[in-house]
């Protein structure tokens, strides 16, 4: 997410914990050594939101030690802490190793950060007494359990279930029913053999690298939930099936959404785009909880049950999102125009994107809003994971904080946007009331860039909001002590 919001608004310490202050917003902190650990290593929006829930799931256990009701998830059980170690220190130092120990297994490579980040709190990445009953130890305990519990989760994240040891491989068997789309060329309507189904694209990517992705995700329904009773337990109903009224509607939608975009409908469509080297759909959603955390003046307490169940709930709306996606193998706009409107000259941007401008241009060349070398997400169209993810973090937050109001704004300076040279002529301020009024517009947002249809996201929403839902109030009741 380019730029920034605009933000309105001790005692003796136990064995193994130095007698000092906690350090201040201990989650926030470590929120945010996640969140650059996902914009540097482009992870999939799947395994970041799954990554984010291991991360706080392992602080949420370690946090519940330290607390007197609270309930952990099975894999925390028996680790609670006597009342007089129940300081802010000593919650502090835990959790910090347990969210150190978890980030160094979703994200080896940046190891270096991770330990960085734990010596600026003060605290040895290997401490020498770290025995199960100092807060060091219990946080790497916790965490170690943690982590051998989702290494079998279906995510694959050790490639042990792929044949090549490839880390979150698919393993089910996927098959494309359509051969790839080179992007920067017209598509014959030969090379498109089922119109109604999902097309991996070839296009280069901003290294100049030539690159075909597969579908990223395609075992996700696979994968463990945290709340959800199965991953279809609120799947939609199907898109449009090609060949329909509703089908052909949809695609010219699409194309007349382009033809008309506004310079505001343009920063939306790239604000809310978290493709590649950003921190993704989920991480973009846990910024905004970082500014309801500086808003509300959260403590350590507040913040960990916060981020736990949102990081859940955006870790099975993408579980719910990509079983939606498999089960449907839906086209994506880019197939269904190239298609449908093959042979026909309309207005949109072709083989130069959107830095050429709209002009007349031939439908098998036909491009979205969105930077050429990253045309569209490599997994089906139906539903939409921005909305999805979306919903199911405004609900979230509308219940944790009480109220939908939300208050965050963002600027996007004149000639900034990256897509299209020039834009926005003027300055353009992004204000969100509420939750839902930004979780509307970051689903909207991939129509403006072409990417999605309408049922897409609507569908998204819906979904999303069920997940939310189901996510915080099991969460809730978790830390409540009434699961």
């Amino acid at each position: 997410m380019s730029g920034a919001l605009a933000a309105c608004g001790g005692g003796s310490a136990p064995d193994g914990v130095p007698v000092a202050q906690a350090p201040a917003r201990t989650v926030a902190g470590w929120t945010e050594v996640a969140l650059q650990a996902v914009r540097t290593v482009k992870p999939g929006p799947p395994m970041a939101a799954r990554s984010f829930a291991i991360m706080y799931t392992c602080m949420y256990n370690t946090w519940c030690a330290y607390d007197a009701v609270a309930q952990p998830t099975p894999i925390g059980q028996g680790a609670r802490r006597p009342p007089e170690e129940r300081t802010a220190v000593s919650k502090a130092m835990a959790m910090s190793y347990a969210a150190h120990a978890a980030l160094v297994d979703q994200y080896p490579t940046e190891k270096a950060a991770f330990d960085h980040h734990l010596r600026r709190l003060g605290y040895e990445p290997a401490p020498e007494s770290a025995g199960p009953g100092t807060p060091a130890g219990l946080g790497m305990a916790l965490s170690r359990a943690e982590i051998a519990y989702c290494h079998t989760d279906g995510a694959n994240q050790l490639g042990n279930l792929d044949p090549m040891g490839v880390p979150y491989a698919d393993y089910t068997g996927y098959v494309a029913k359509n051969p790839p789309m080179s992007v920067g060329a017209p598509t014959p309507r030969e090379l498109i053999p089922a119109p109604g189904s999902w097309q991996p694209l070839t296009y280069t990517d901003a290294g100049g690298v030539l690159r075909t992705p597969a579908h990223l995700g395609a075992a996700w329904s696979r994968v463990r939930p945290f709340a959800l009773a199965s991953s279809d337990q609120y799947r939609p109903g199907p898109p449009a099936a090609f060949g329909s009224v509703e089908f052909v509607e949809q695609t010219r939608h699409i194309v007349e959404v382009q033809q008309s975009l506004t310079d505001e409908q343009k920063v939306i469509a790239e604000y809310w785009a978290d493709g590649p080297s950003s921190e993704l759909p989920p991480g973009h959603w846990l910024q905004f909880g970082l500014y309801v955390s500086e808003r509300d003046r959260h403590t350590d307490d507040e913040d960990i049950k916060l981020f736990f169940a949102l990081s859940h709930a955006m870790a099975d709306a993408a579980i719910a999102a990509w079983d939606a996606k498999r089960a449907y193998d839906s086209a994506r706009p880019i197939t269904a125009v190239r298609y449908l409107m093959h042979g026909q000259t309309i207005t949109g941007y072709g083989s130069l994107g959107p830095a050429g401008g709209l002009r007349r241009i031939r439908g098998e060349t036909w491009v979205p809003y969105q930077s050429l070398a990253f045309p569209s997400p490599p997994f089906p169209e139906h539903v939409s994971g921005h909305s999805t993810f979306s919903a199911a973090a405004a609900e979230v937050l509308r219940s944790f904080t009480g109220s939908d109001a939300f208050g965050a704004s963002y600027l996007k300076p004149a000639h900034s946007v990256t897509i299209e040279p020039g834009v926005p002529a003027q300055d353009v301020h992004l204000g969100w009331d509420t939750f839902s009024a930004a979780a509307r517009q970051a689903g909207i947002s991939r129509i403006y860039g072409g990417i999605h249809f309408e049922s897409g996201n609507t569908a998204g929403l819906t979904l999303g909001t069920k997940v939310g839902a189901r996510a915080f109030a099991k969460a809730q009741a978790l830390w409540l002590g009434r699961a």
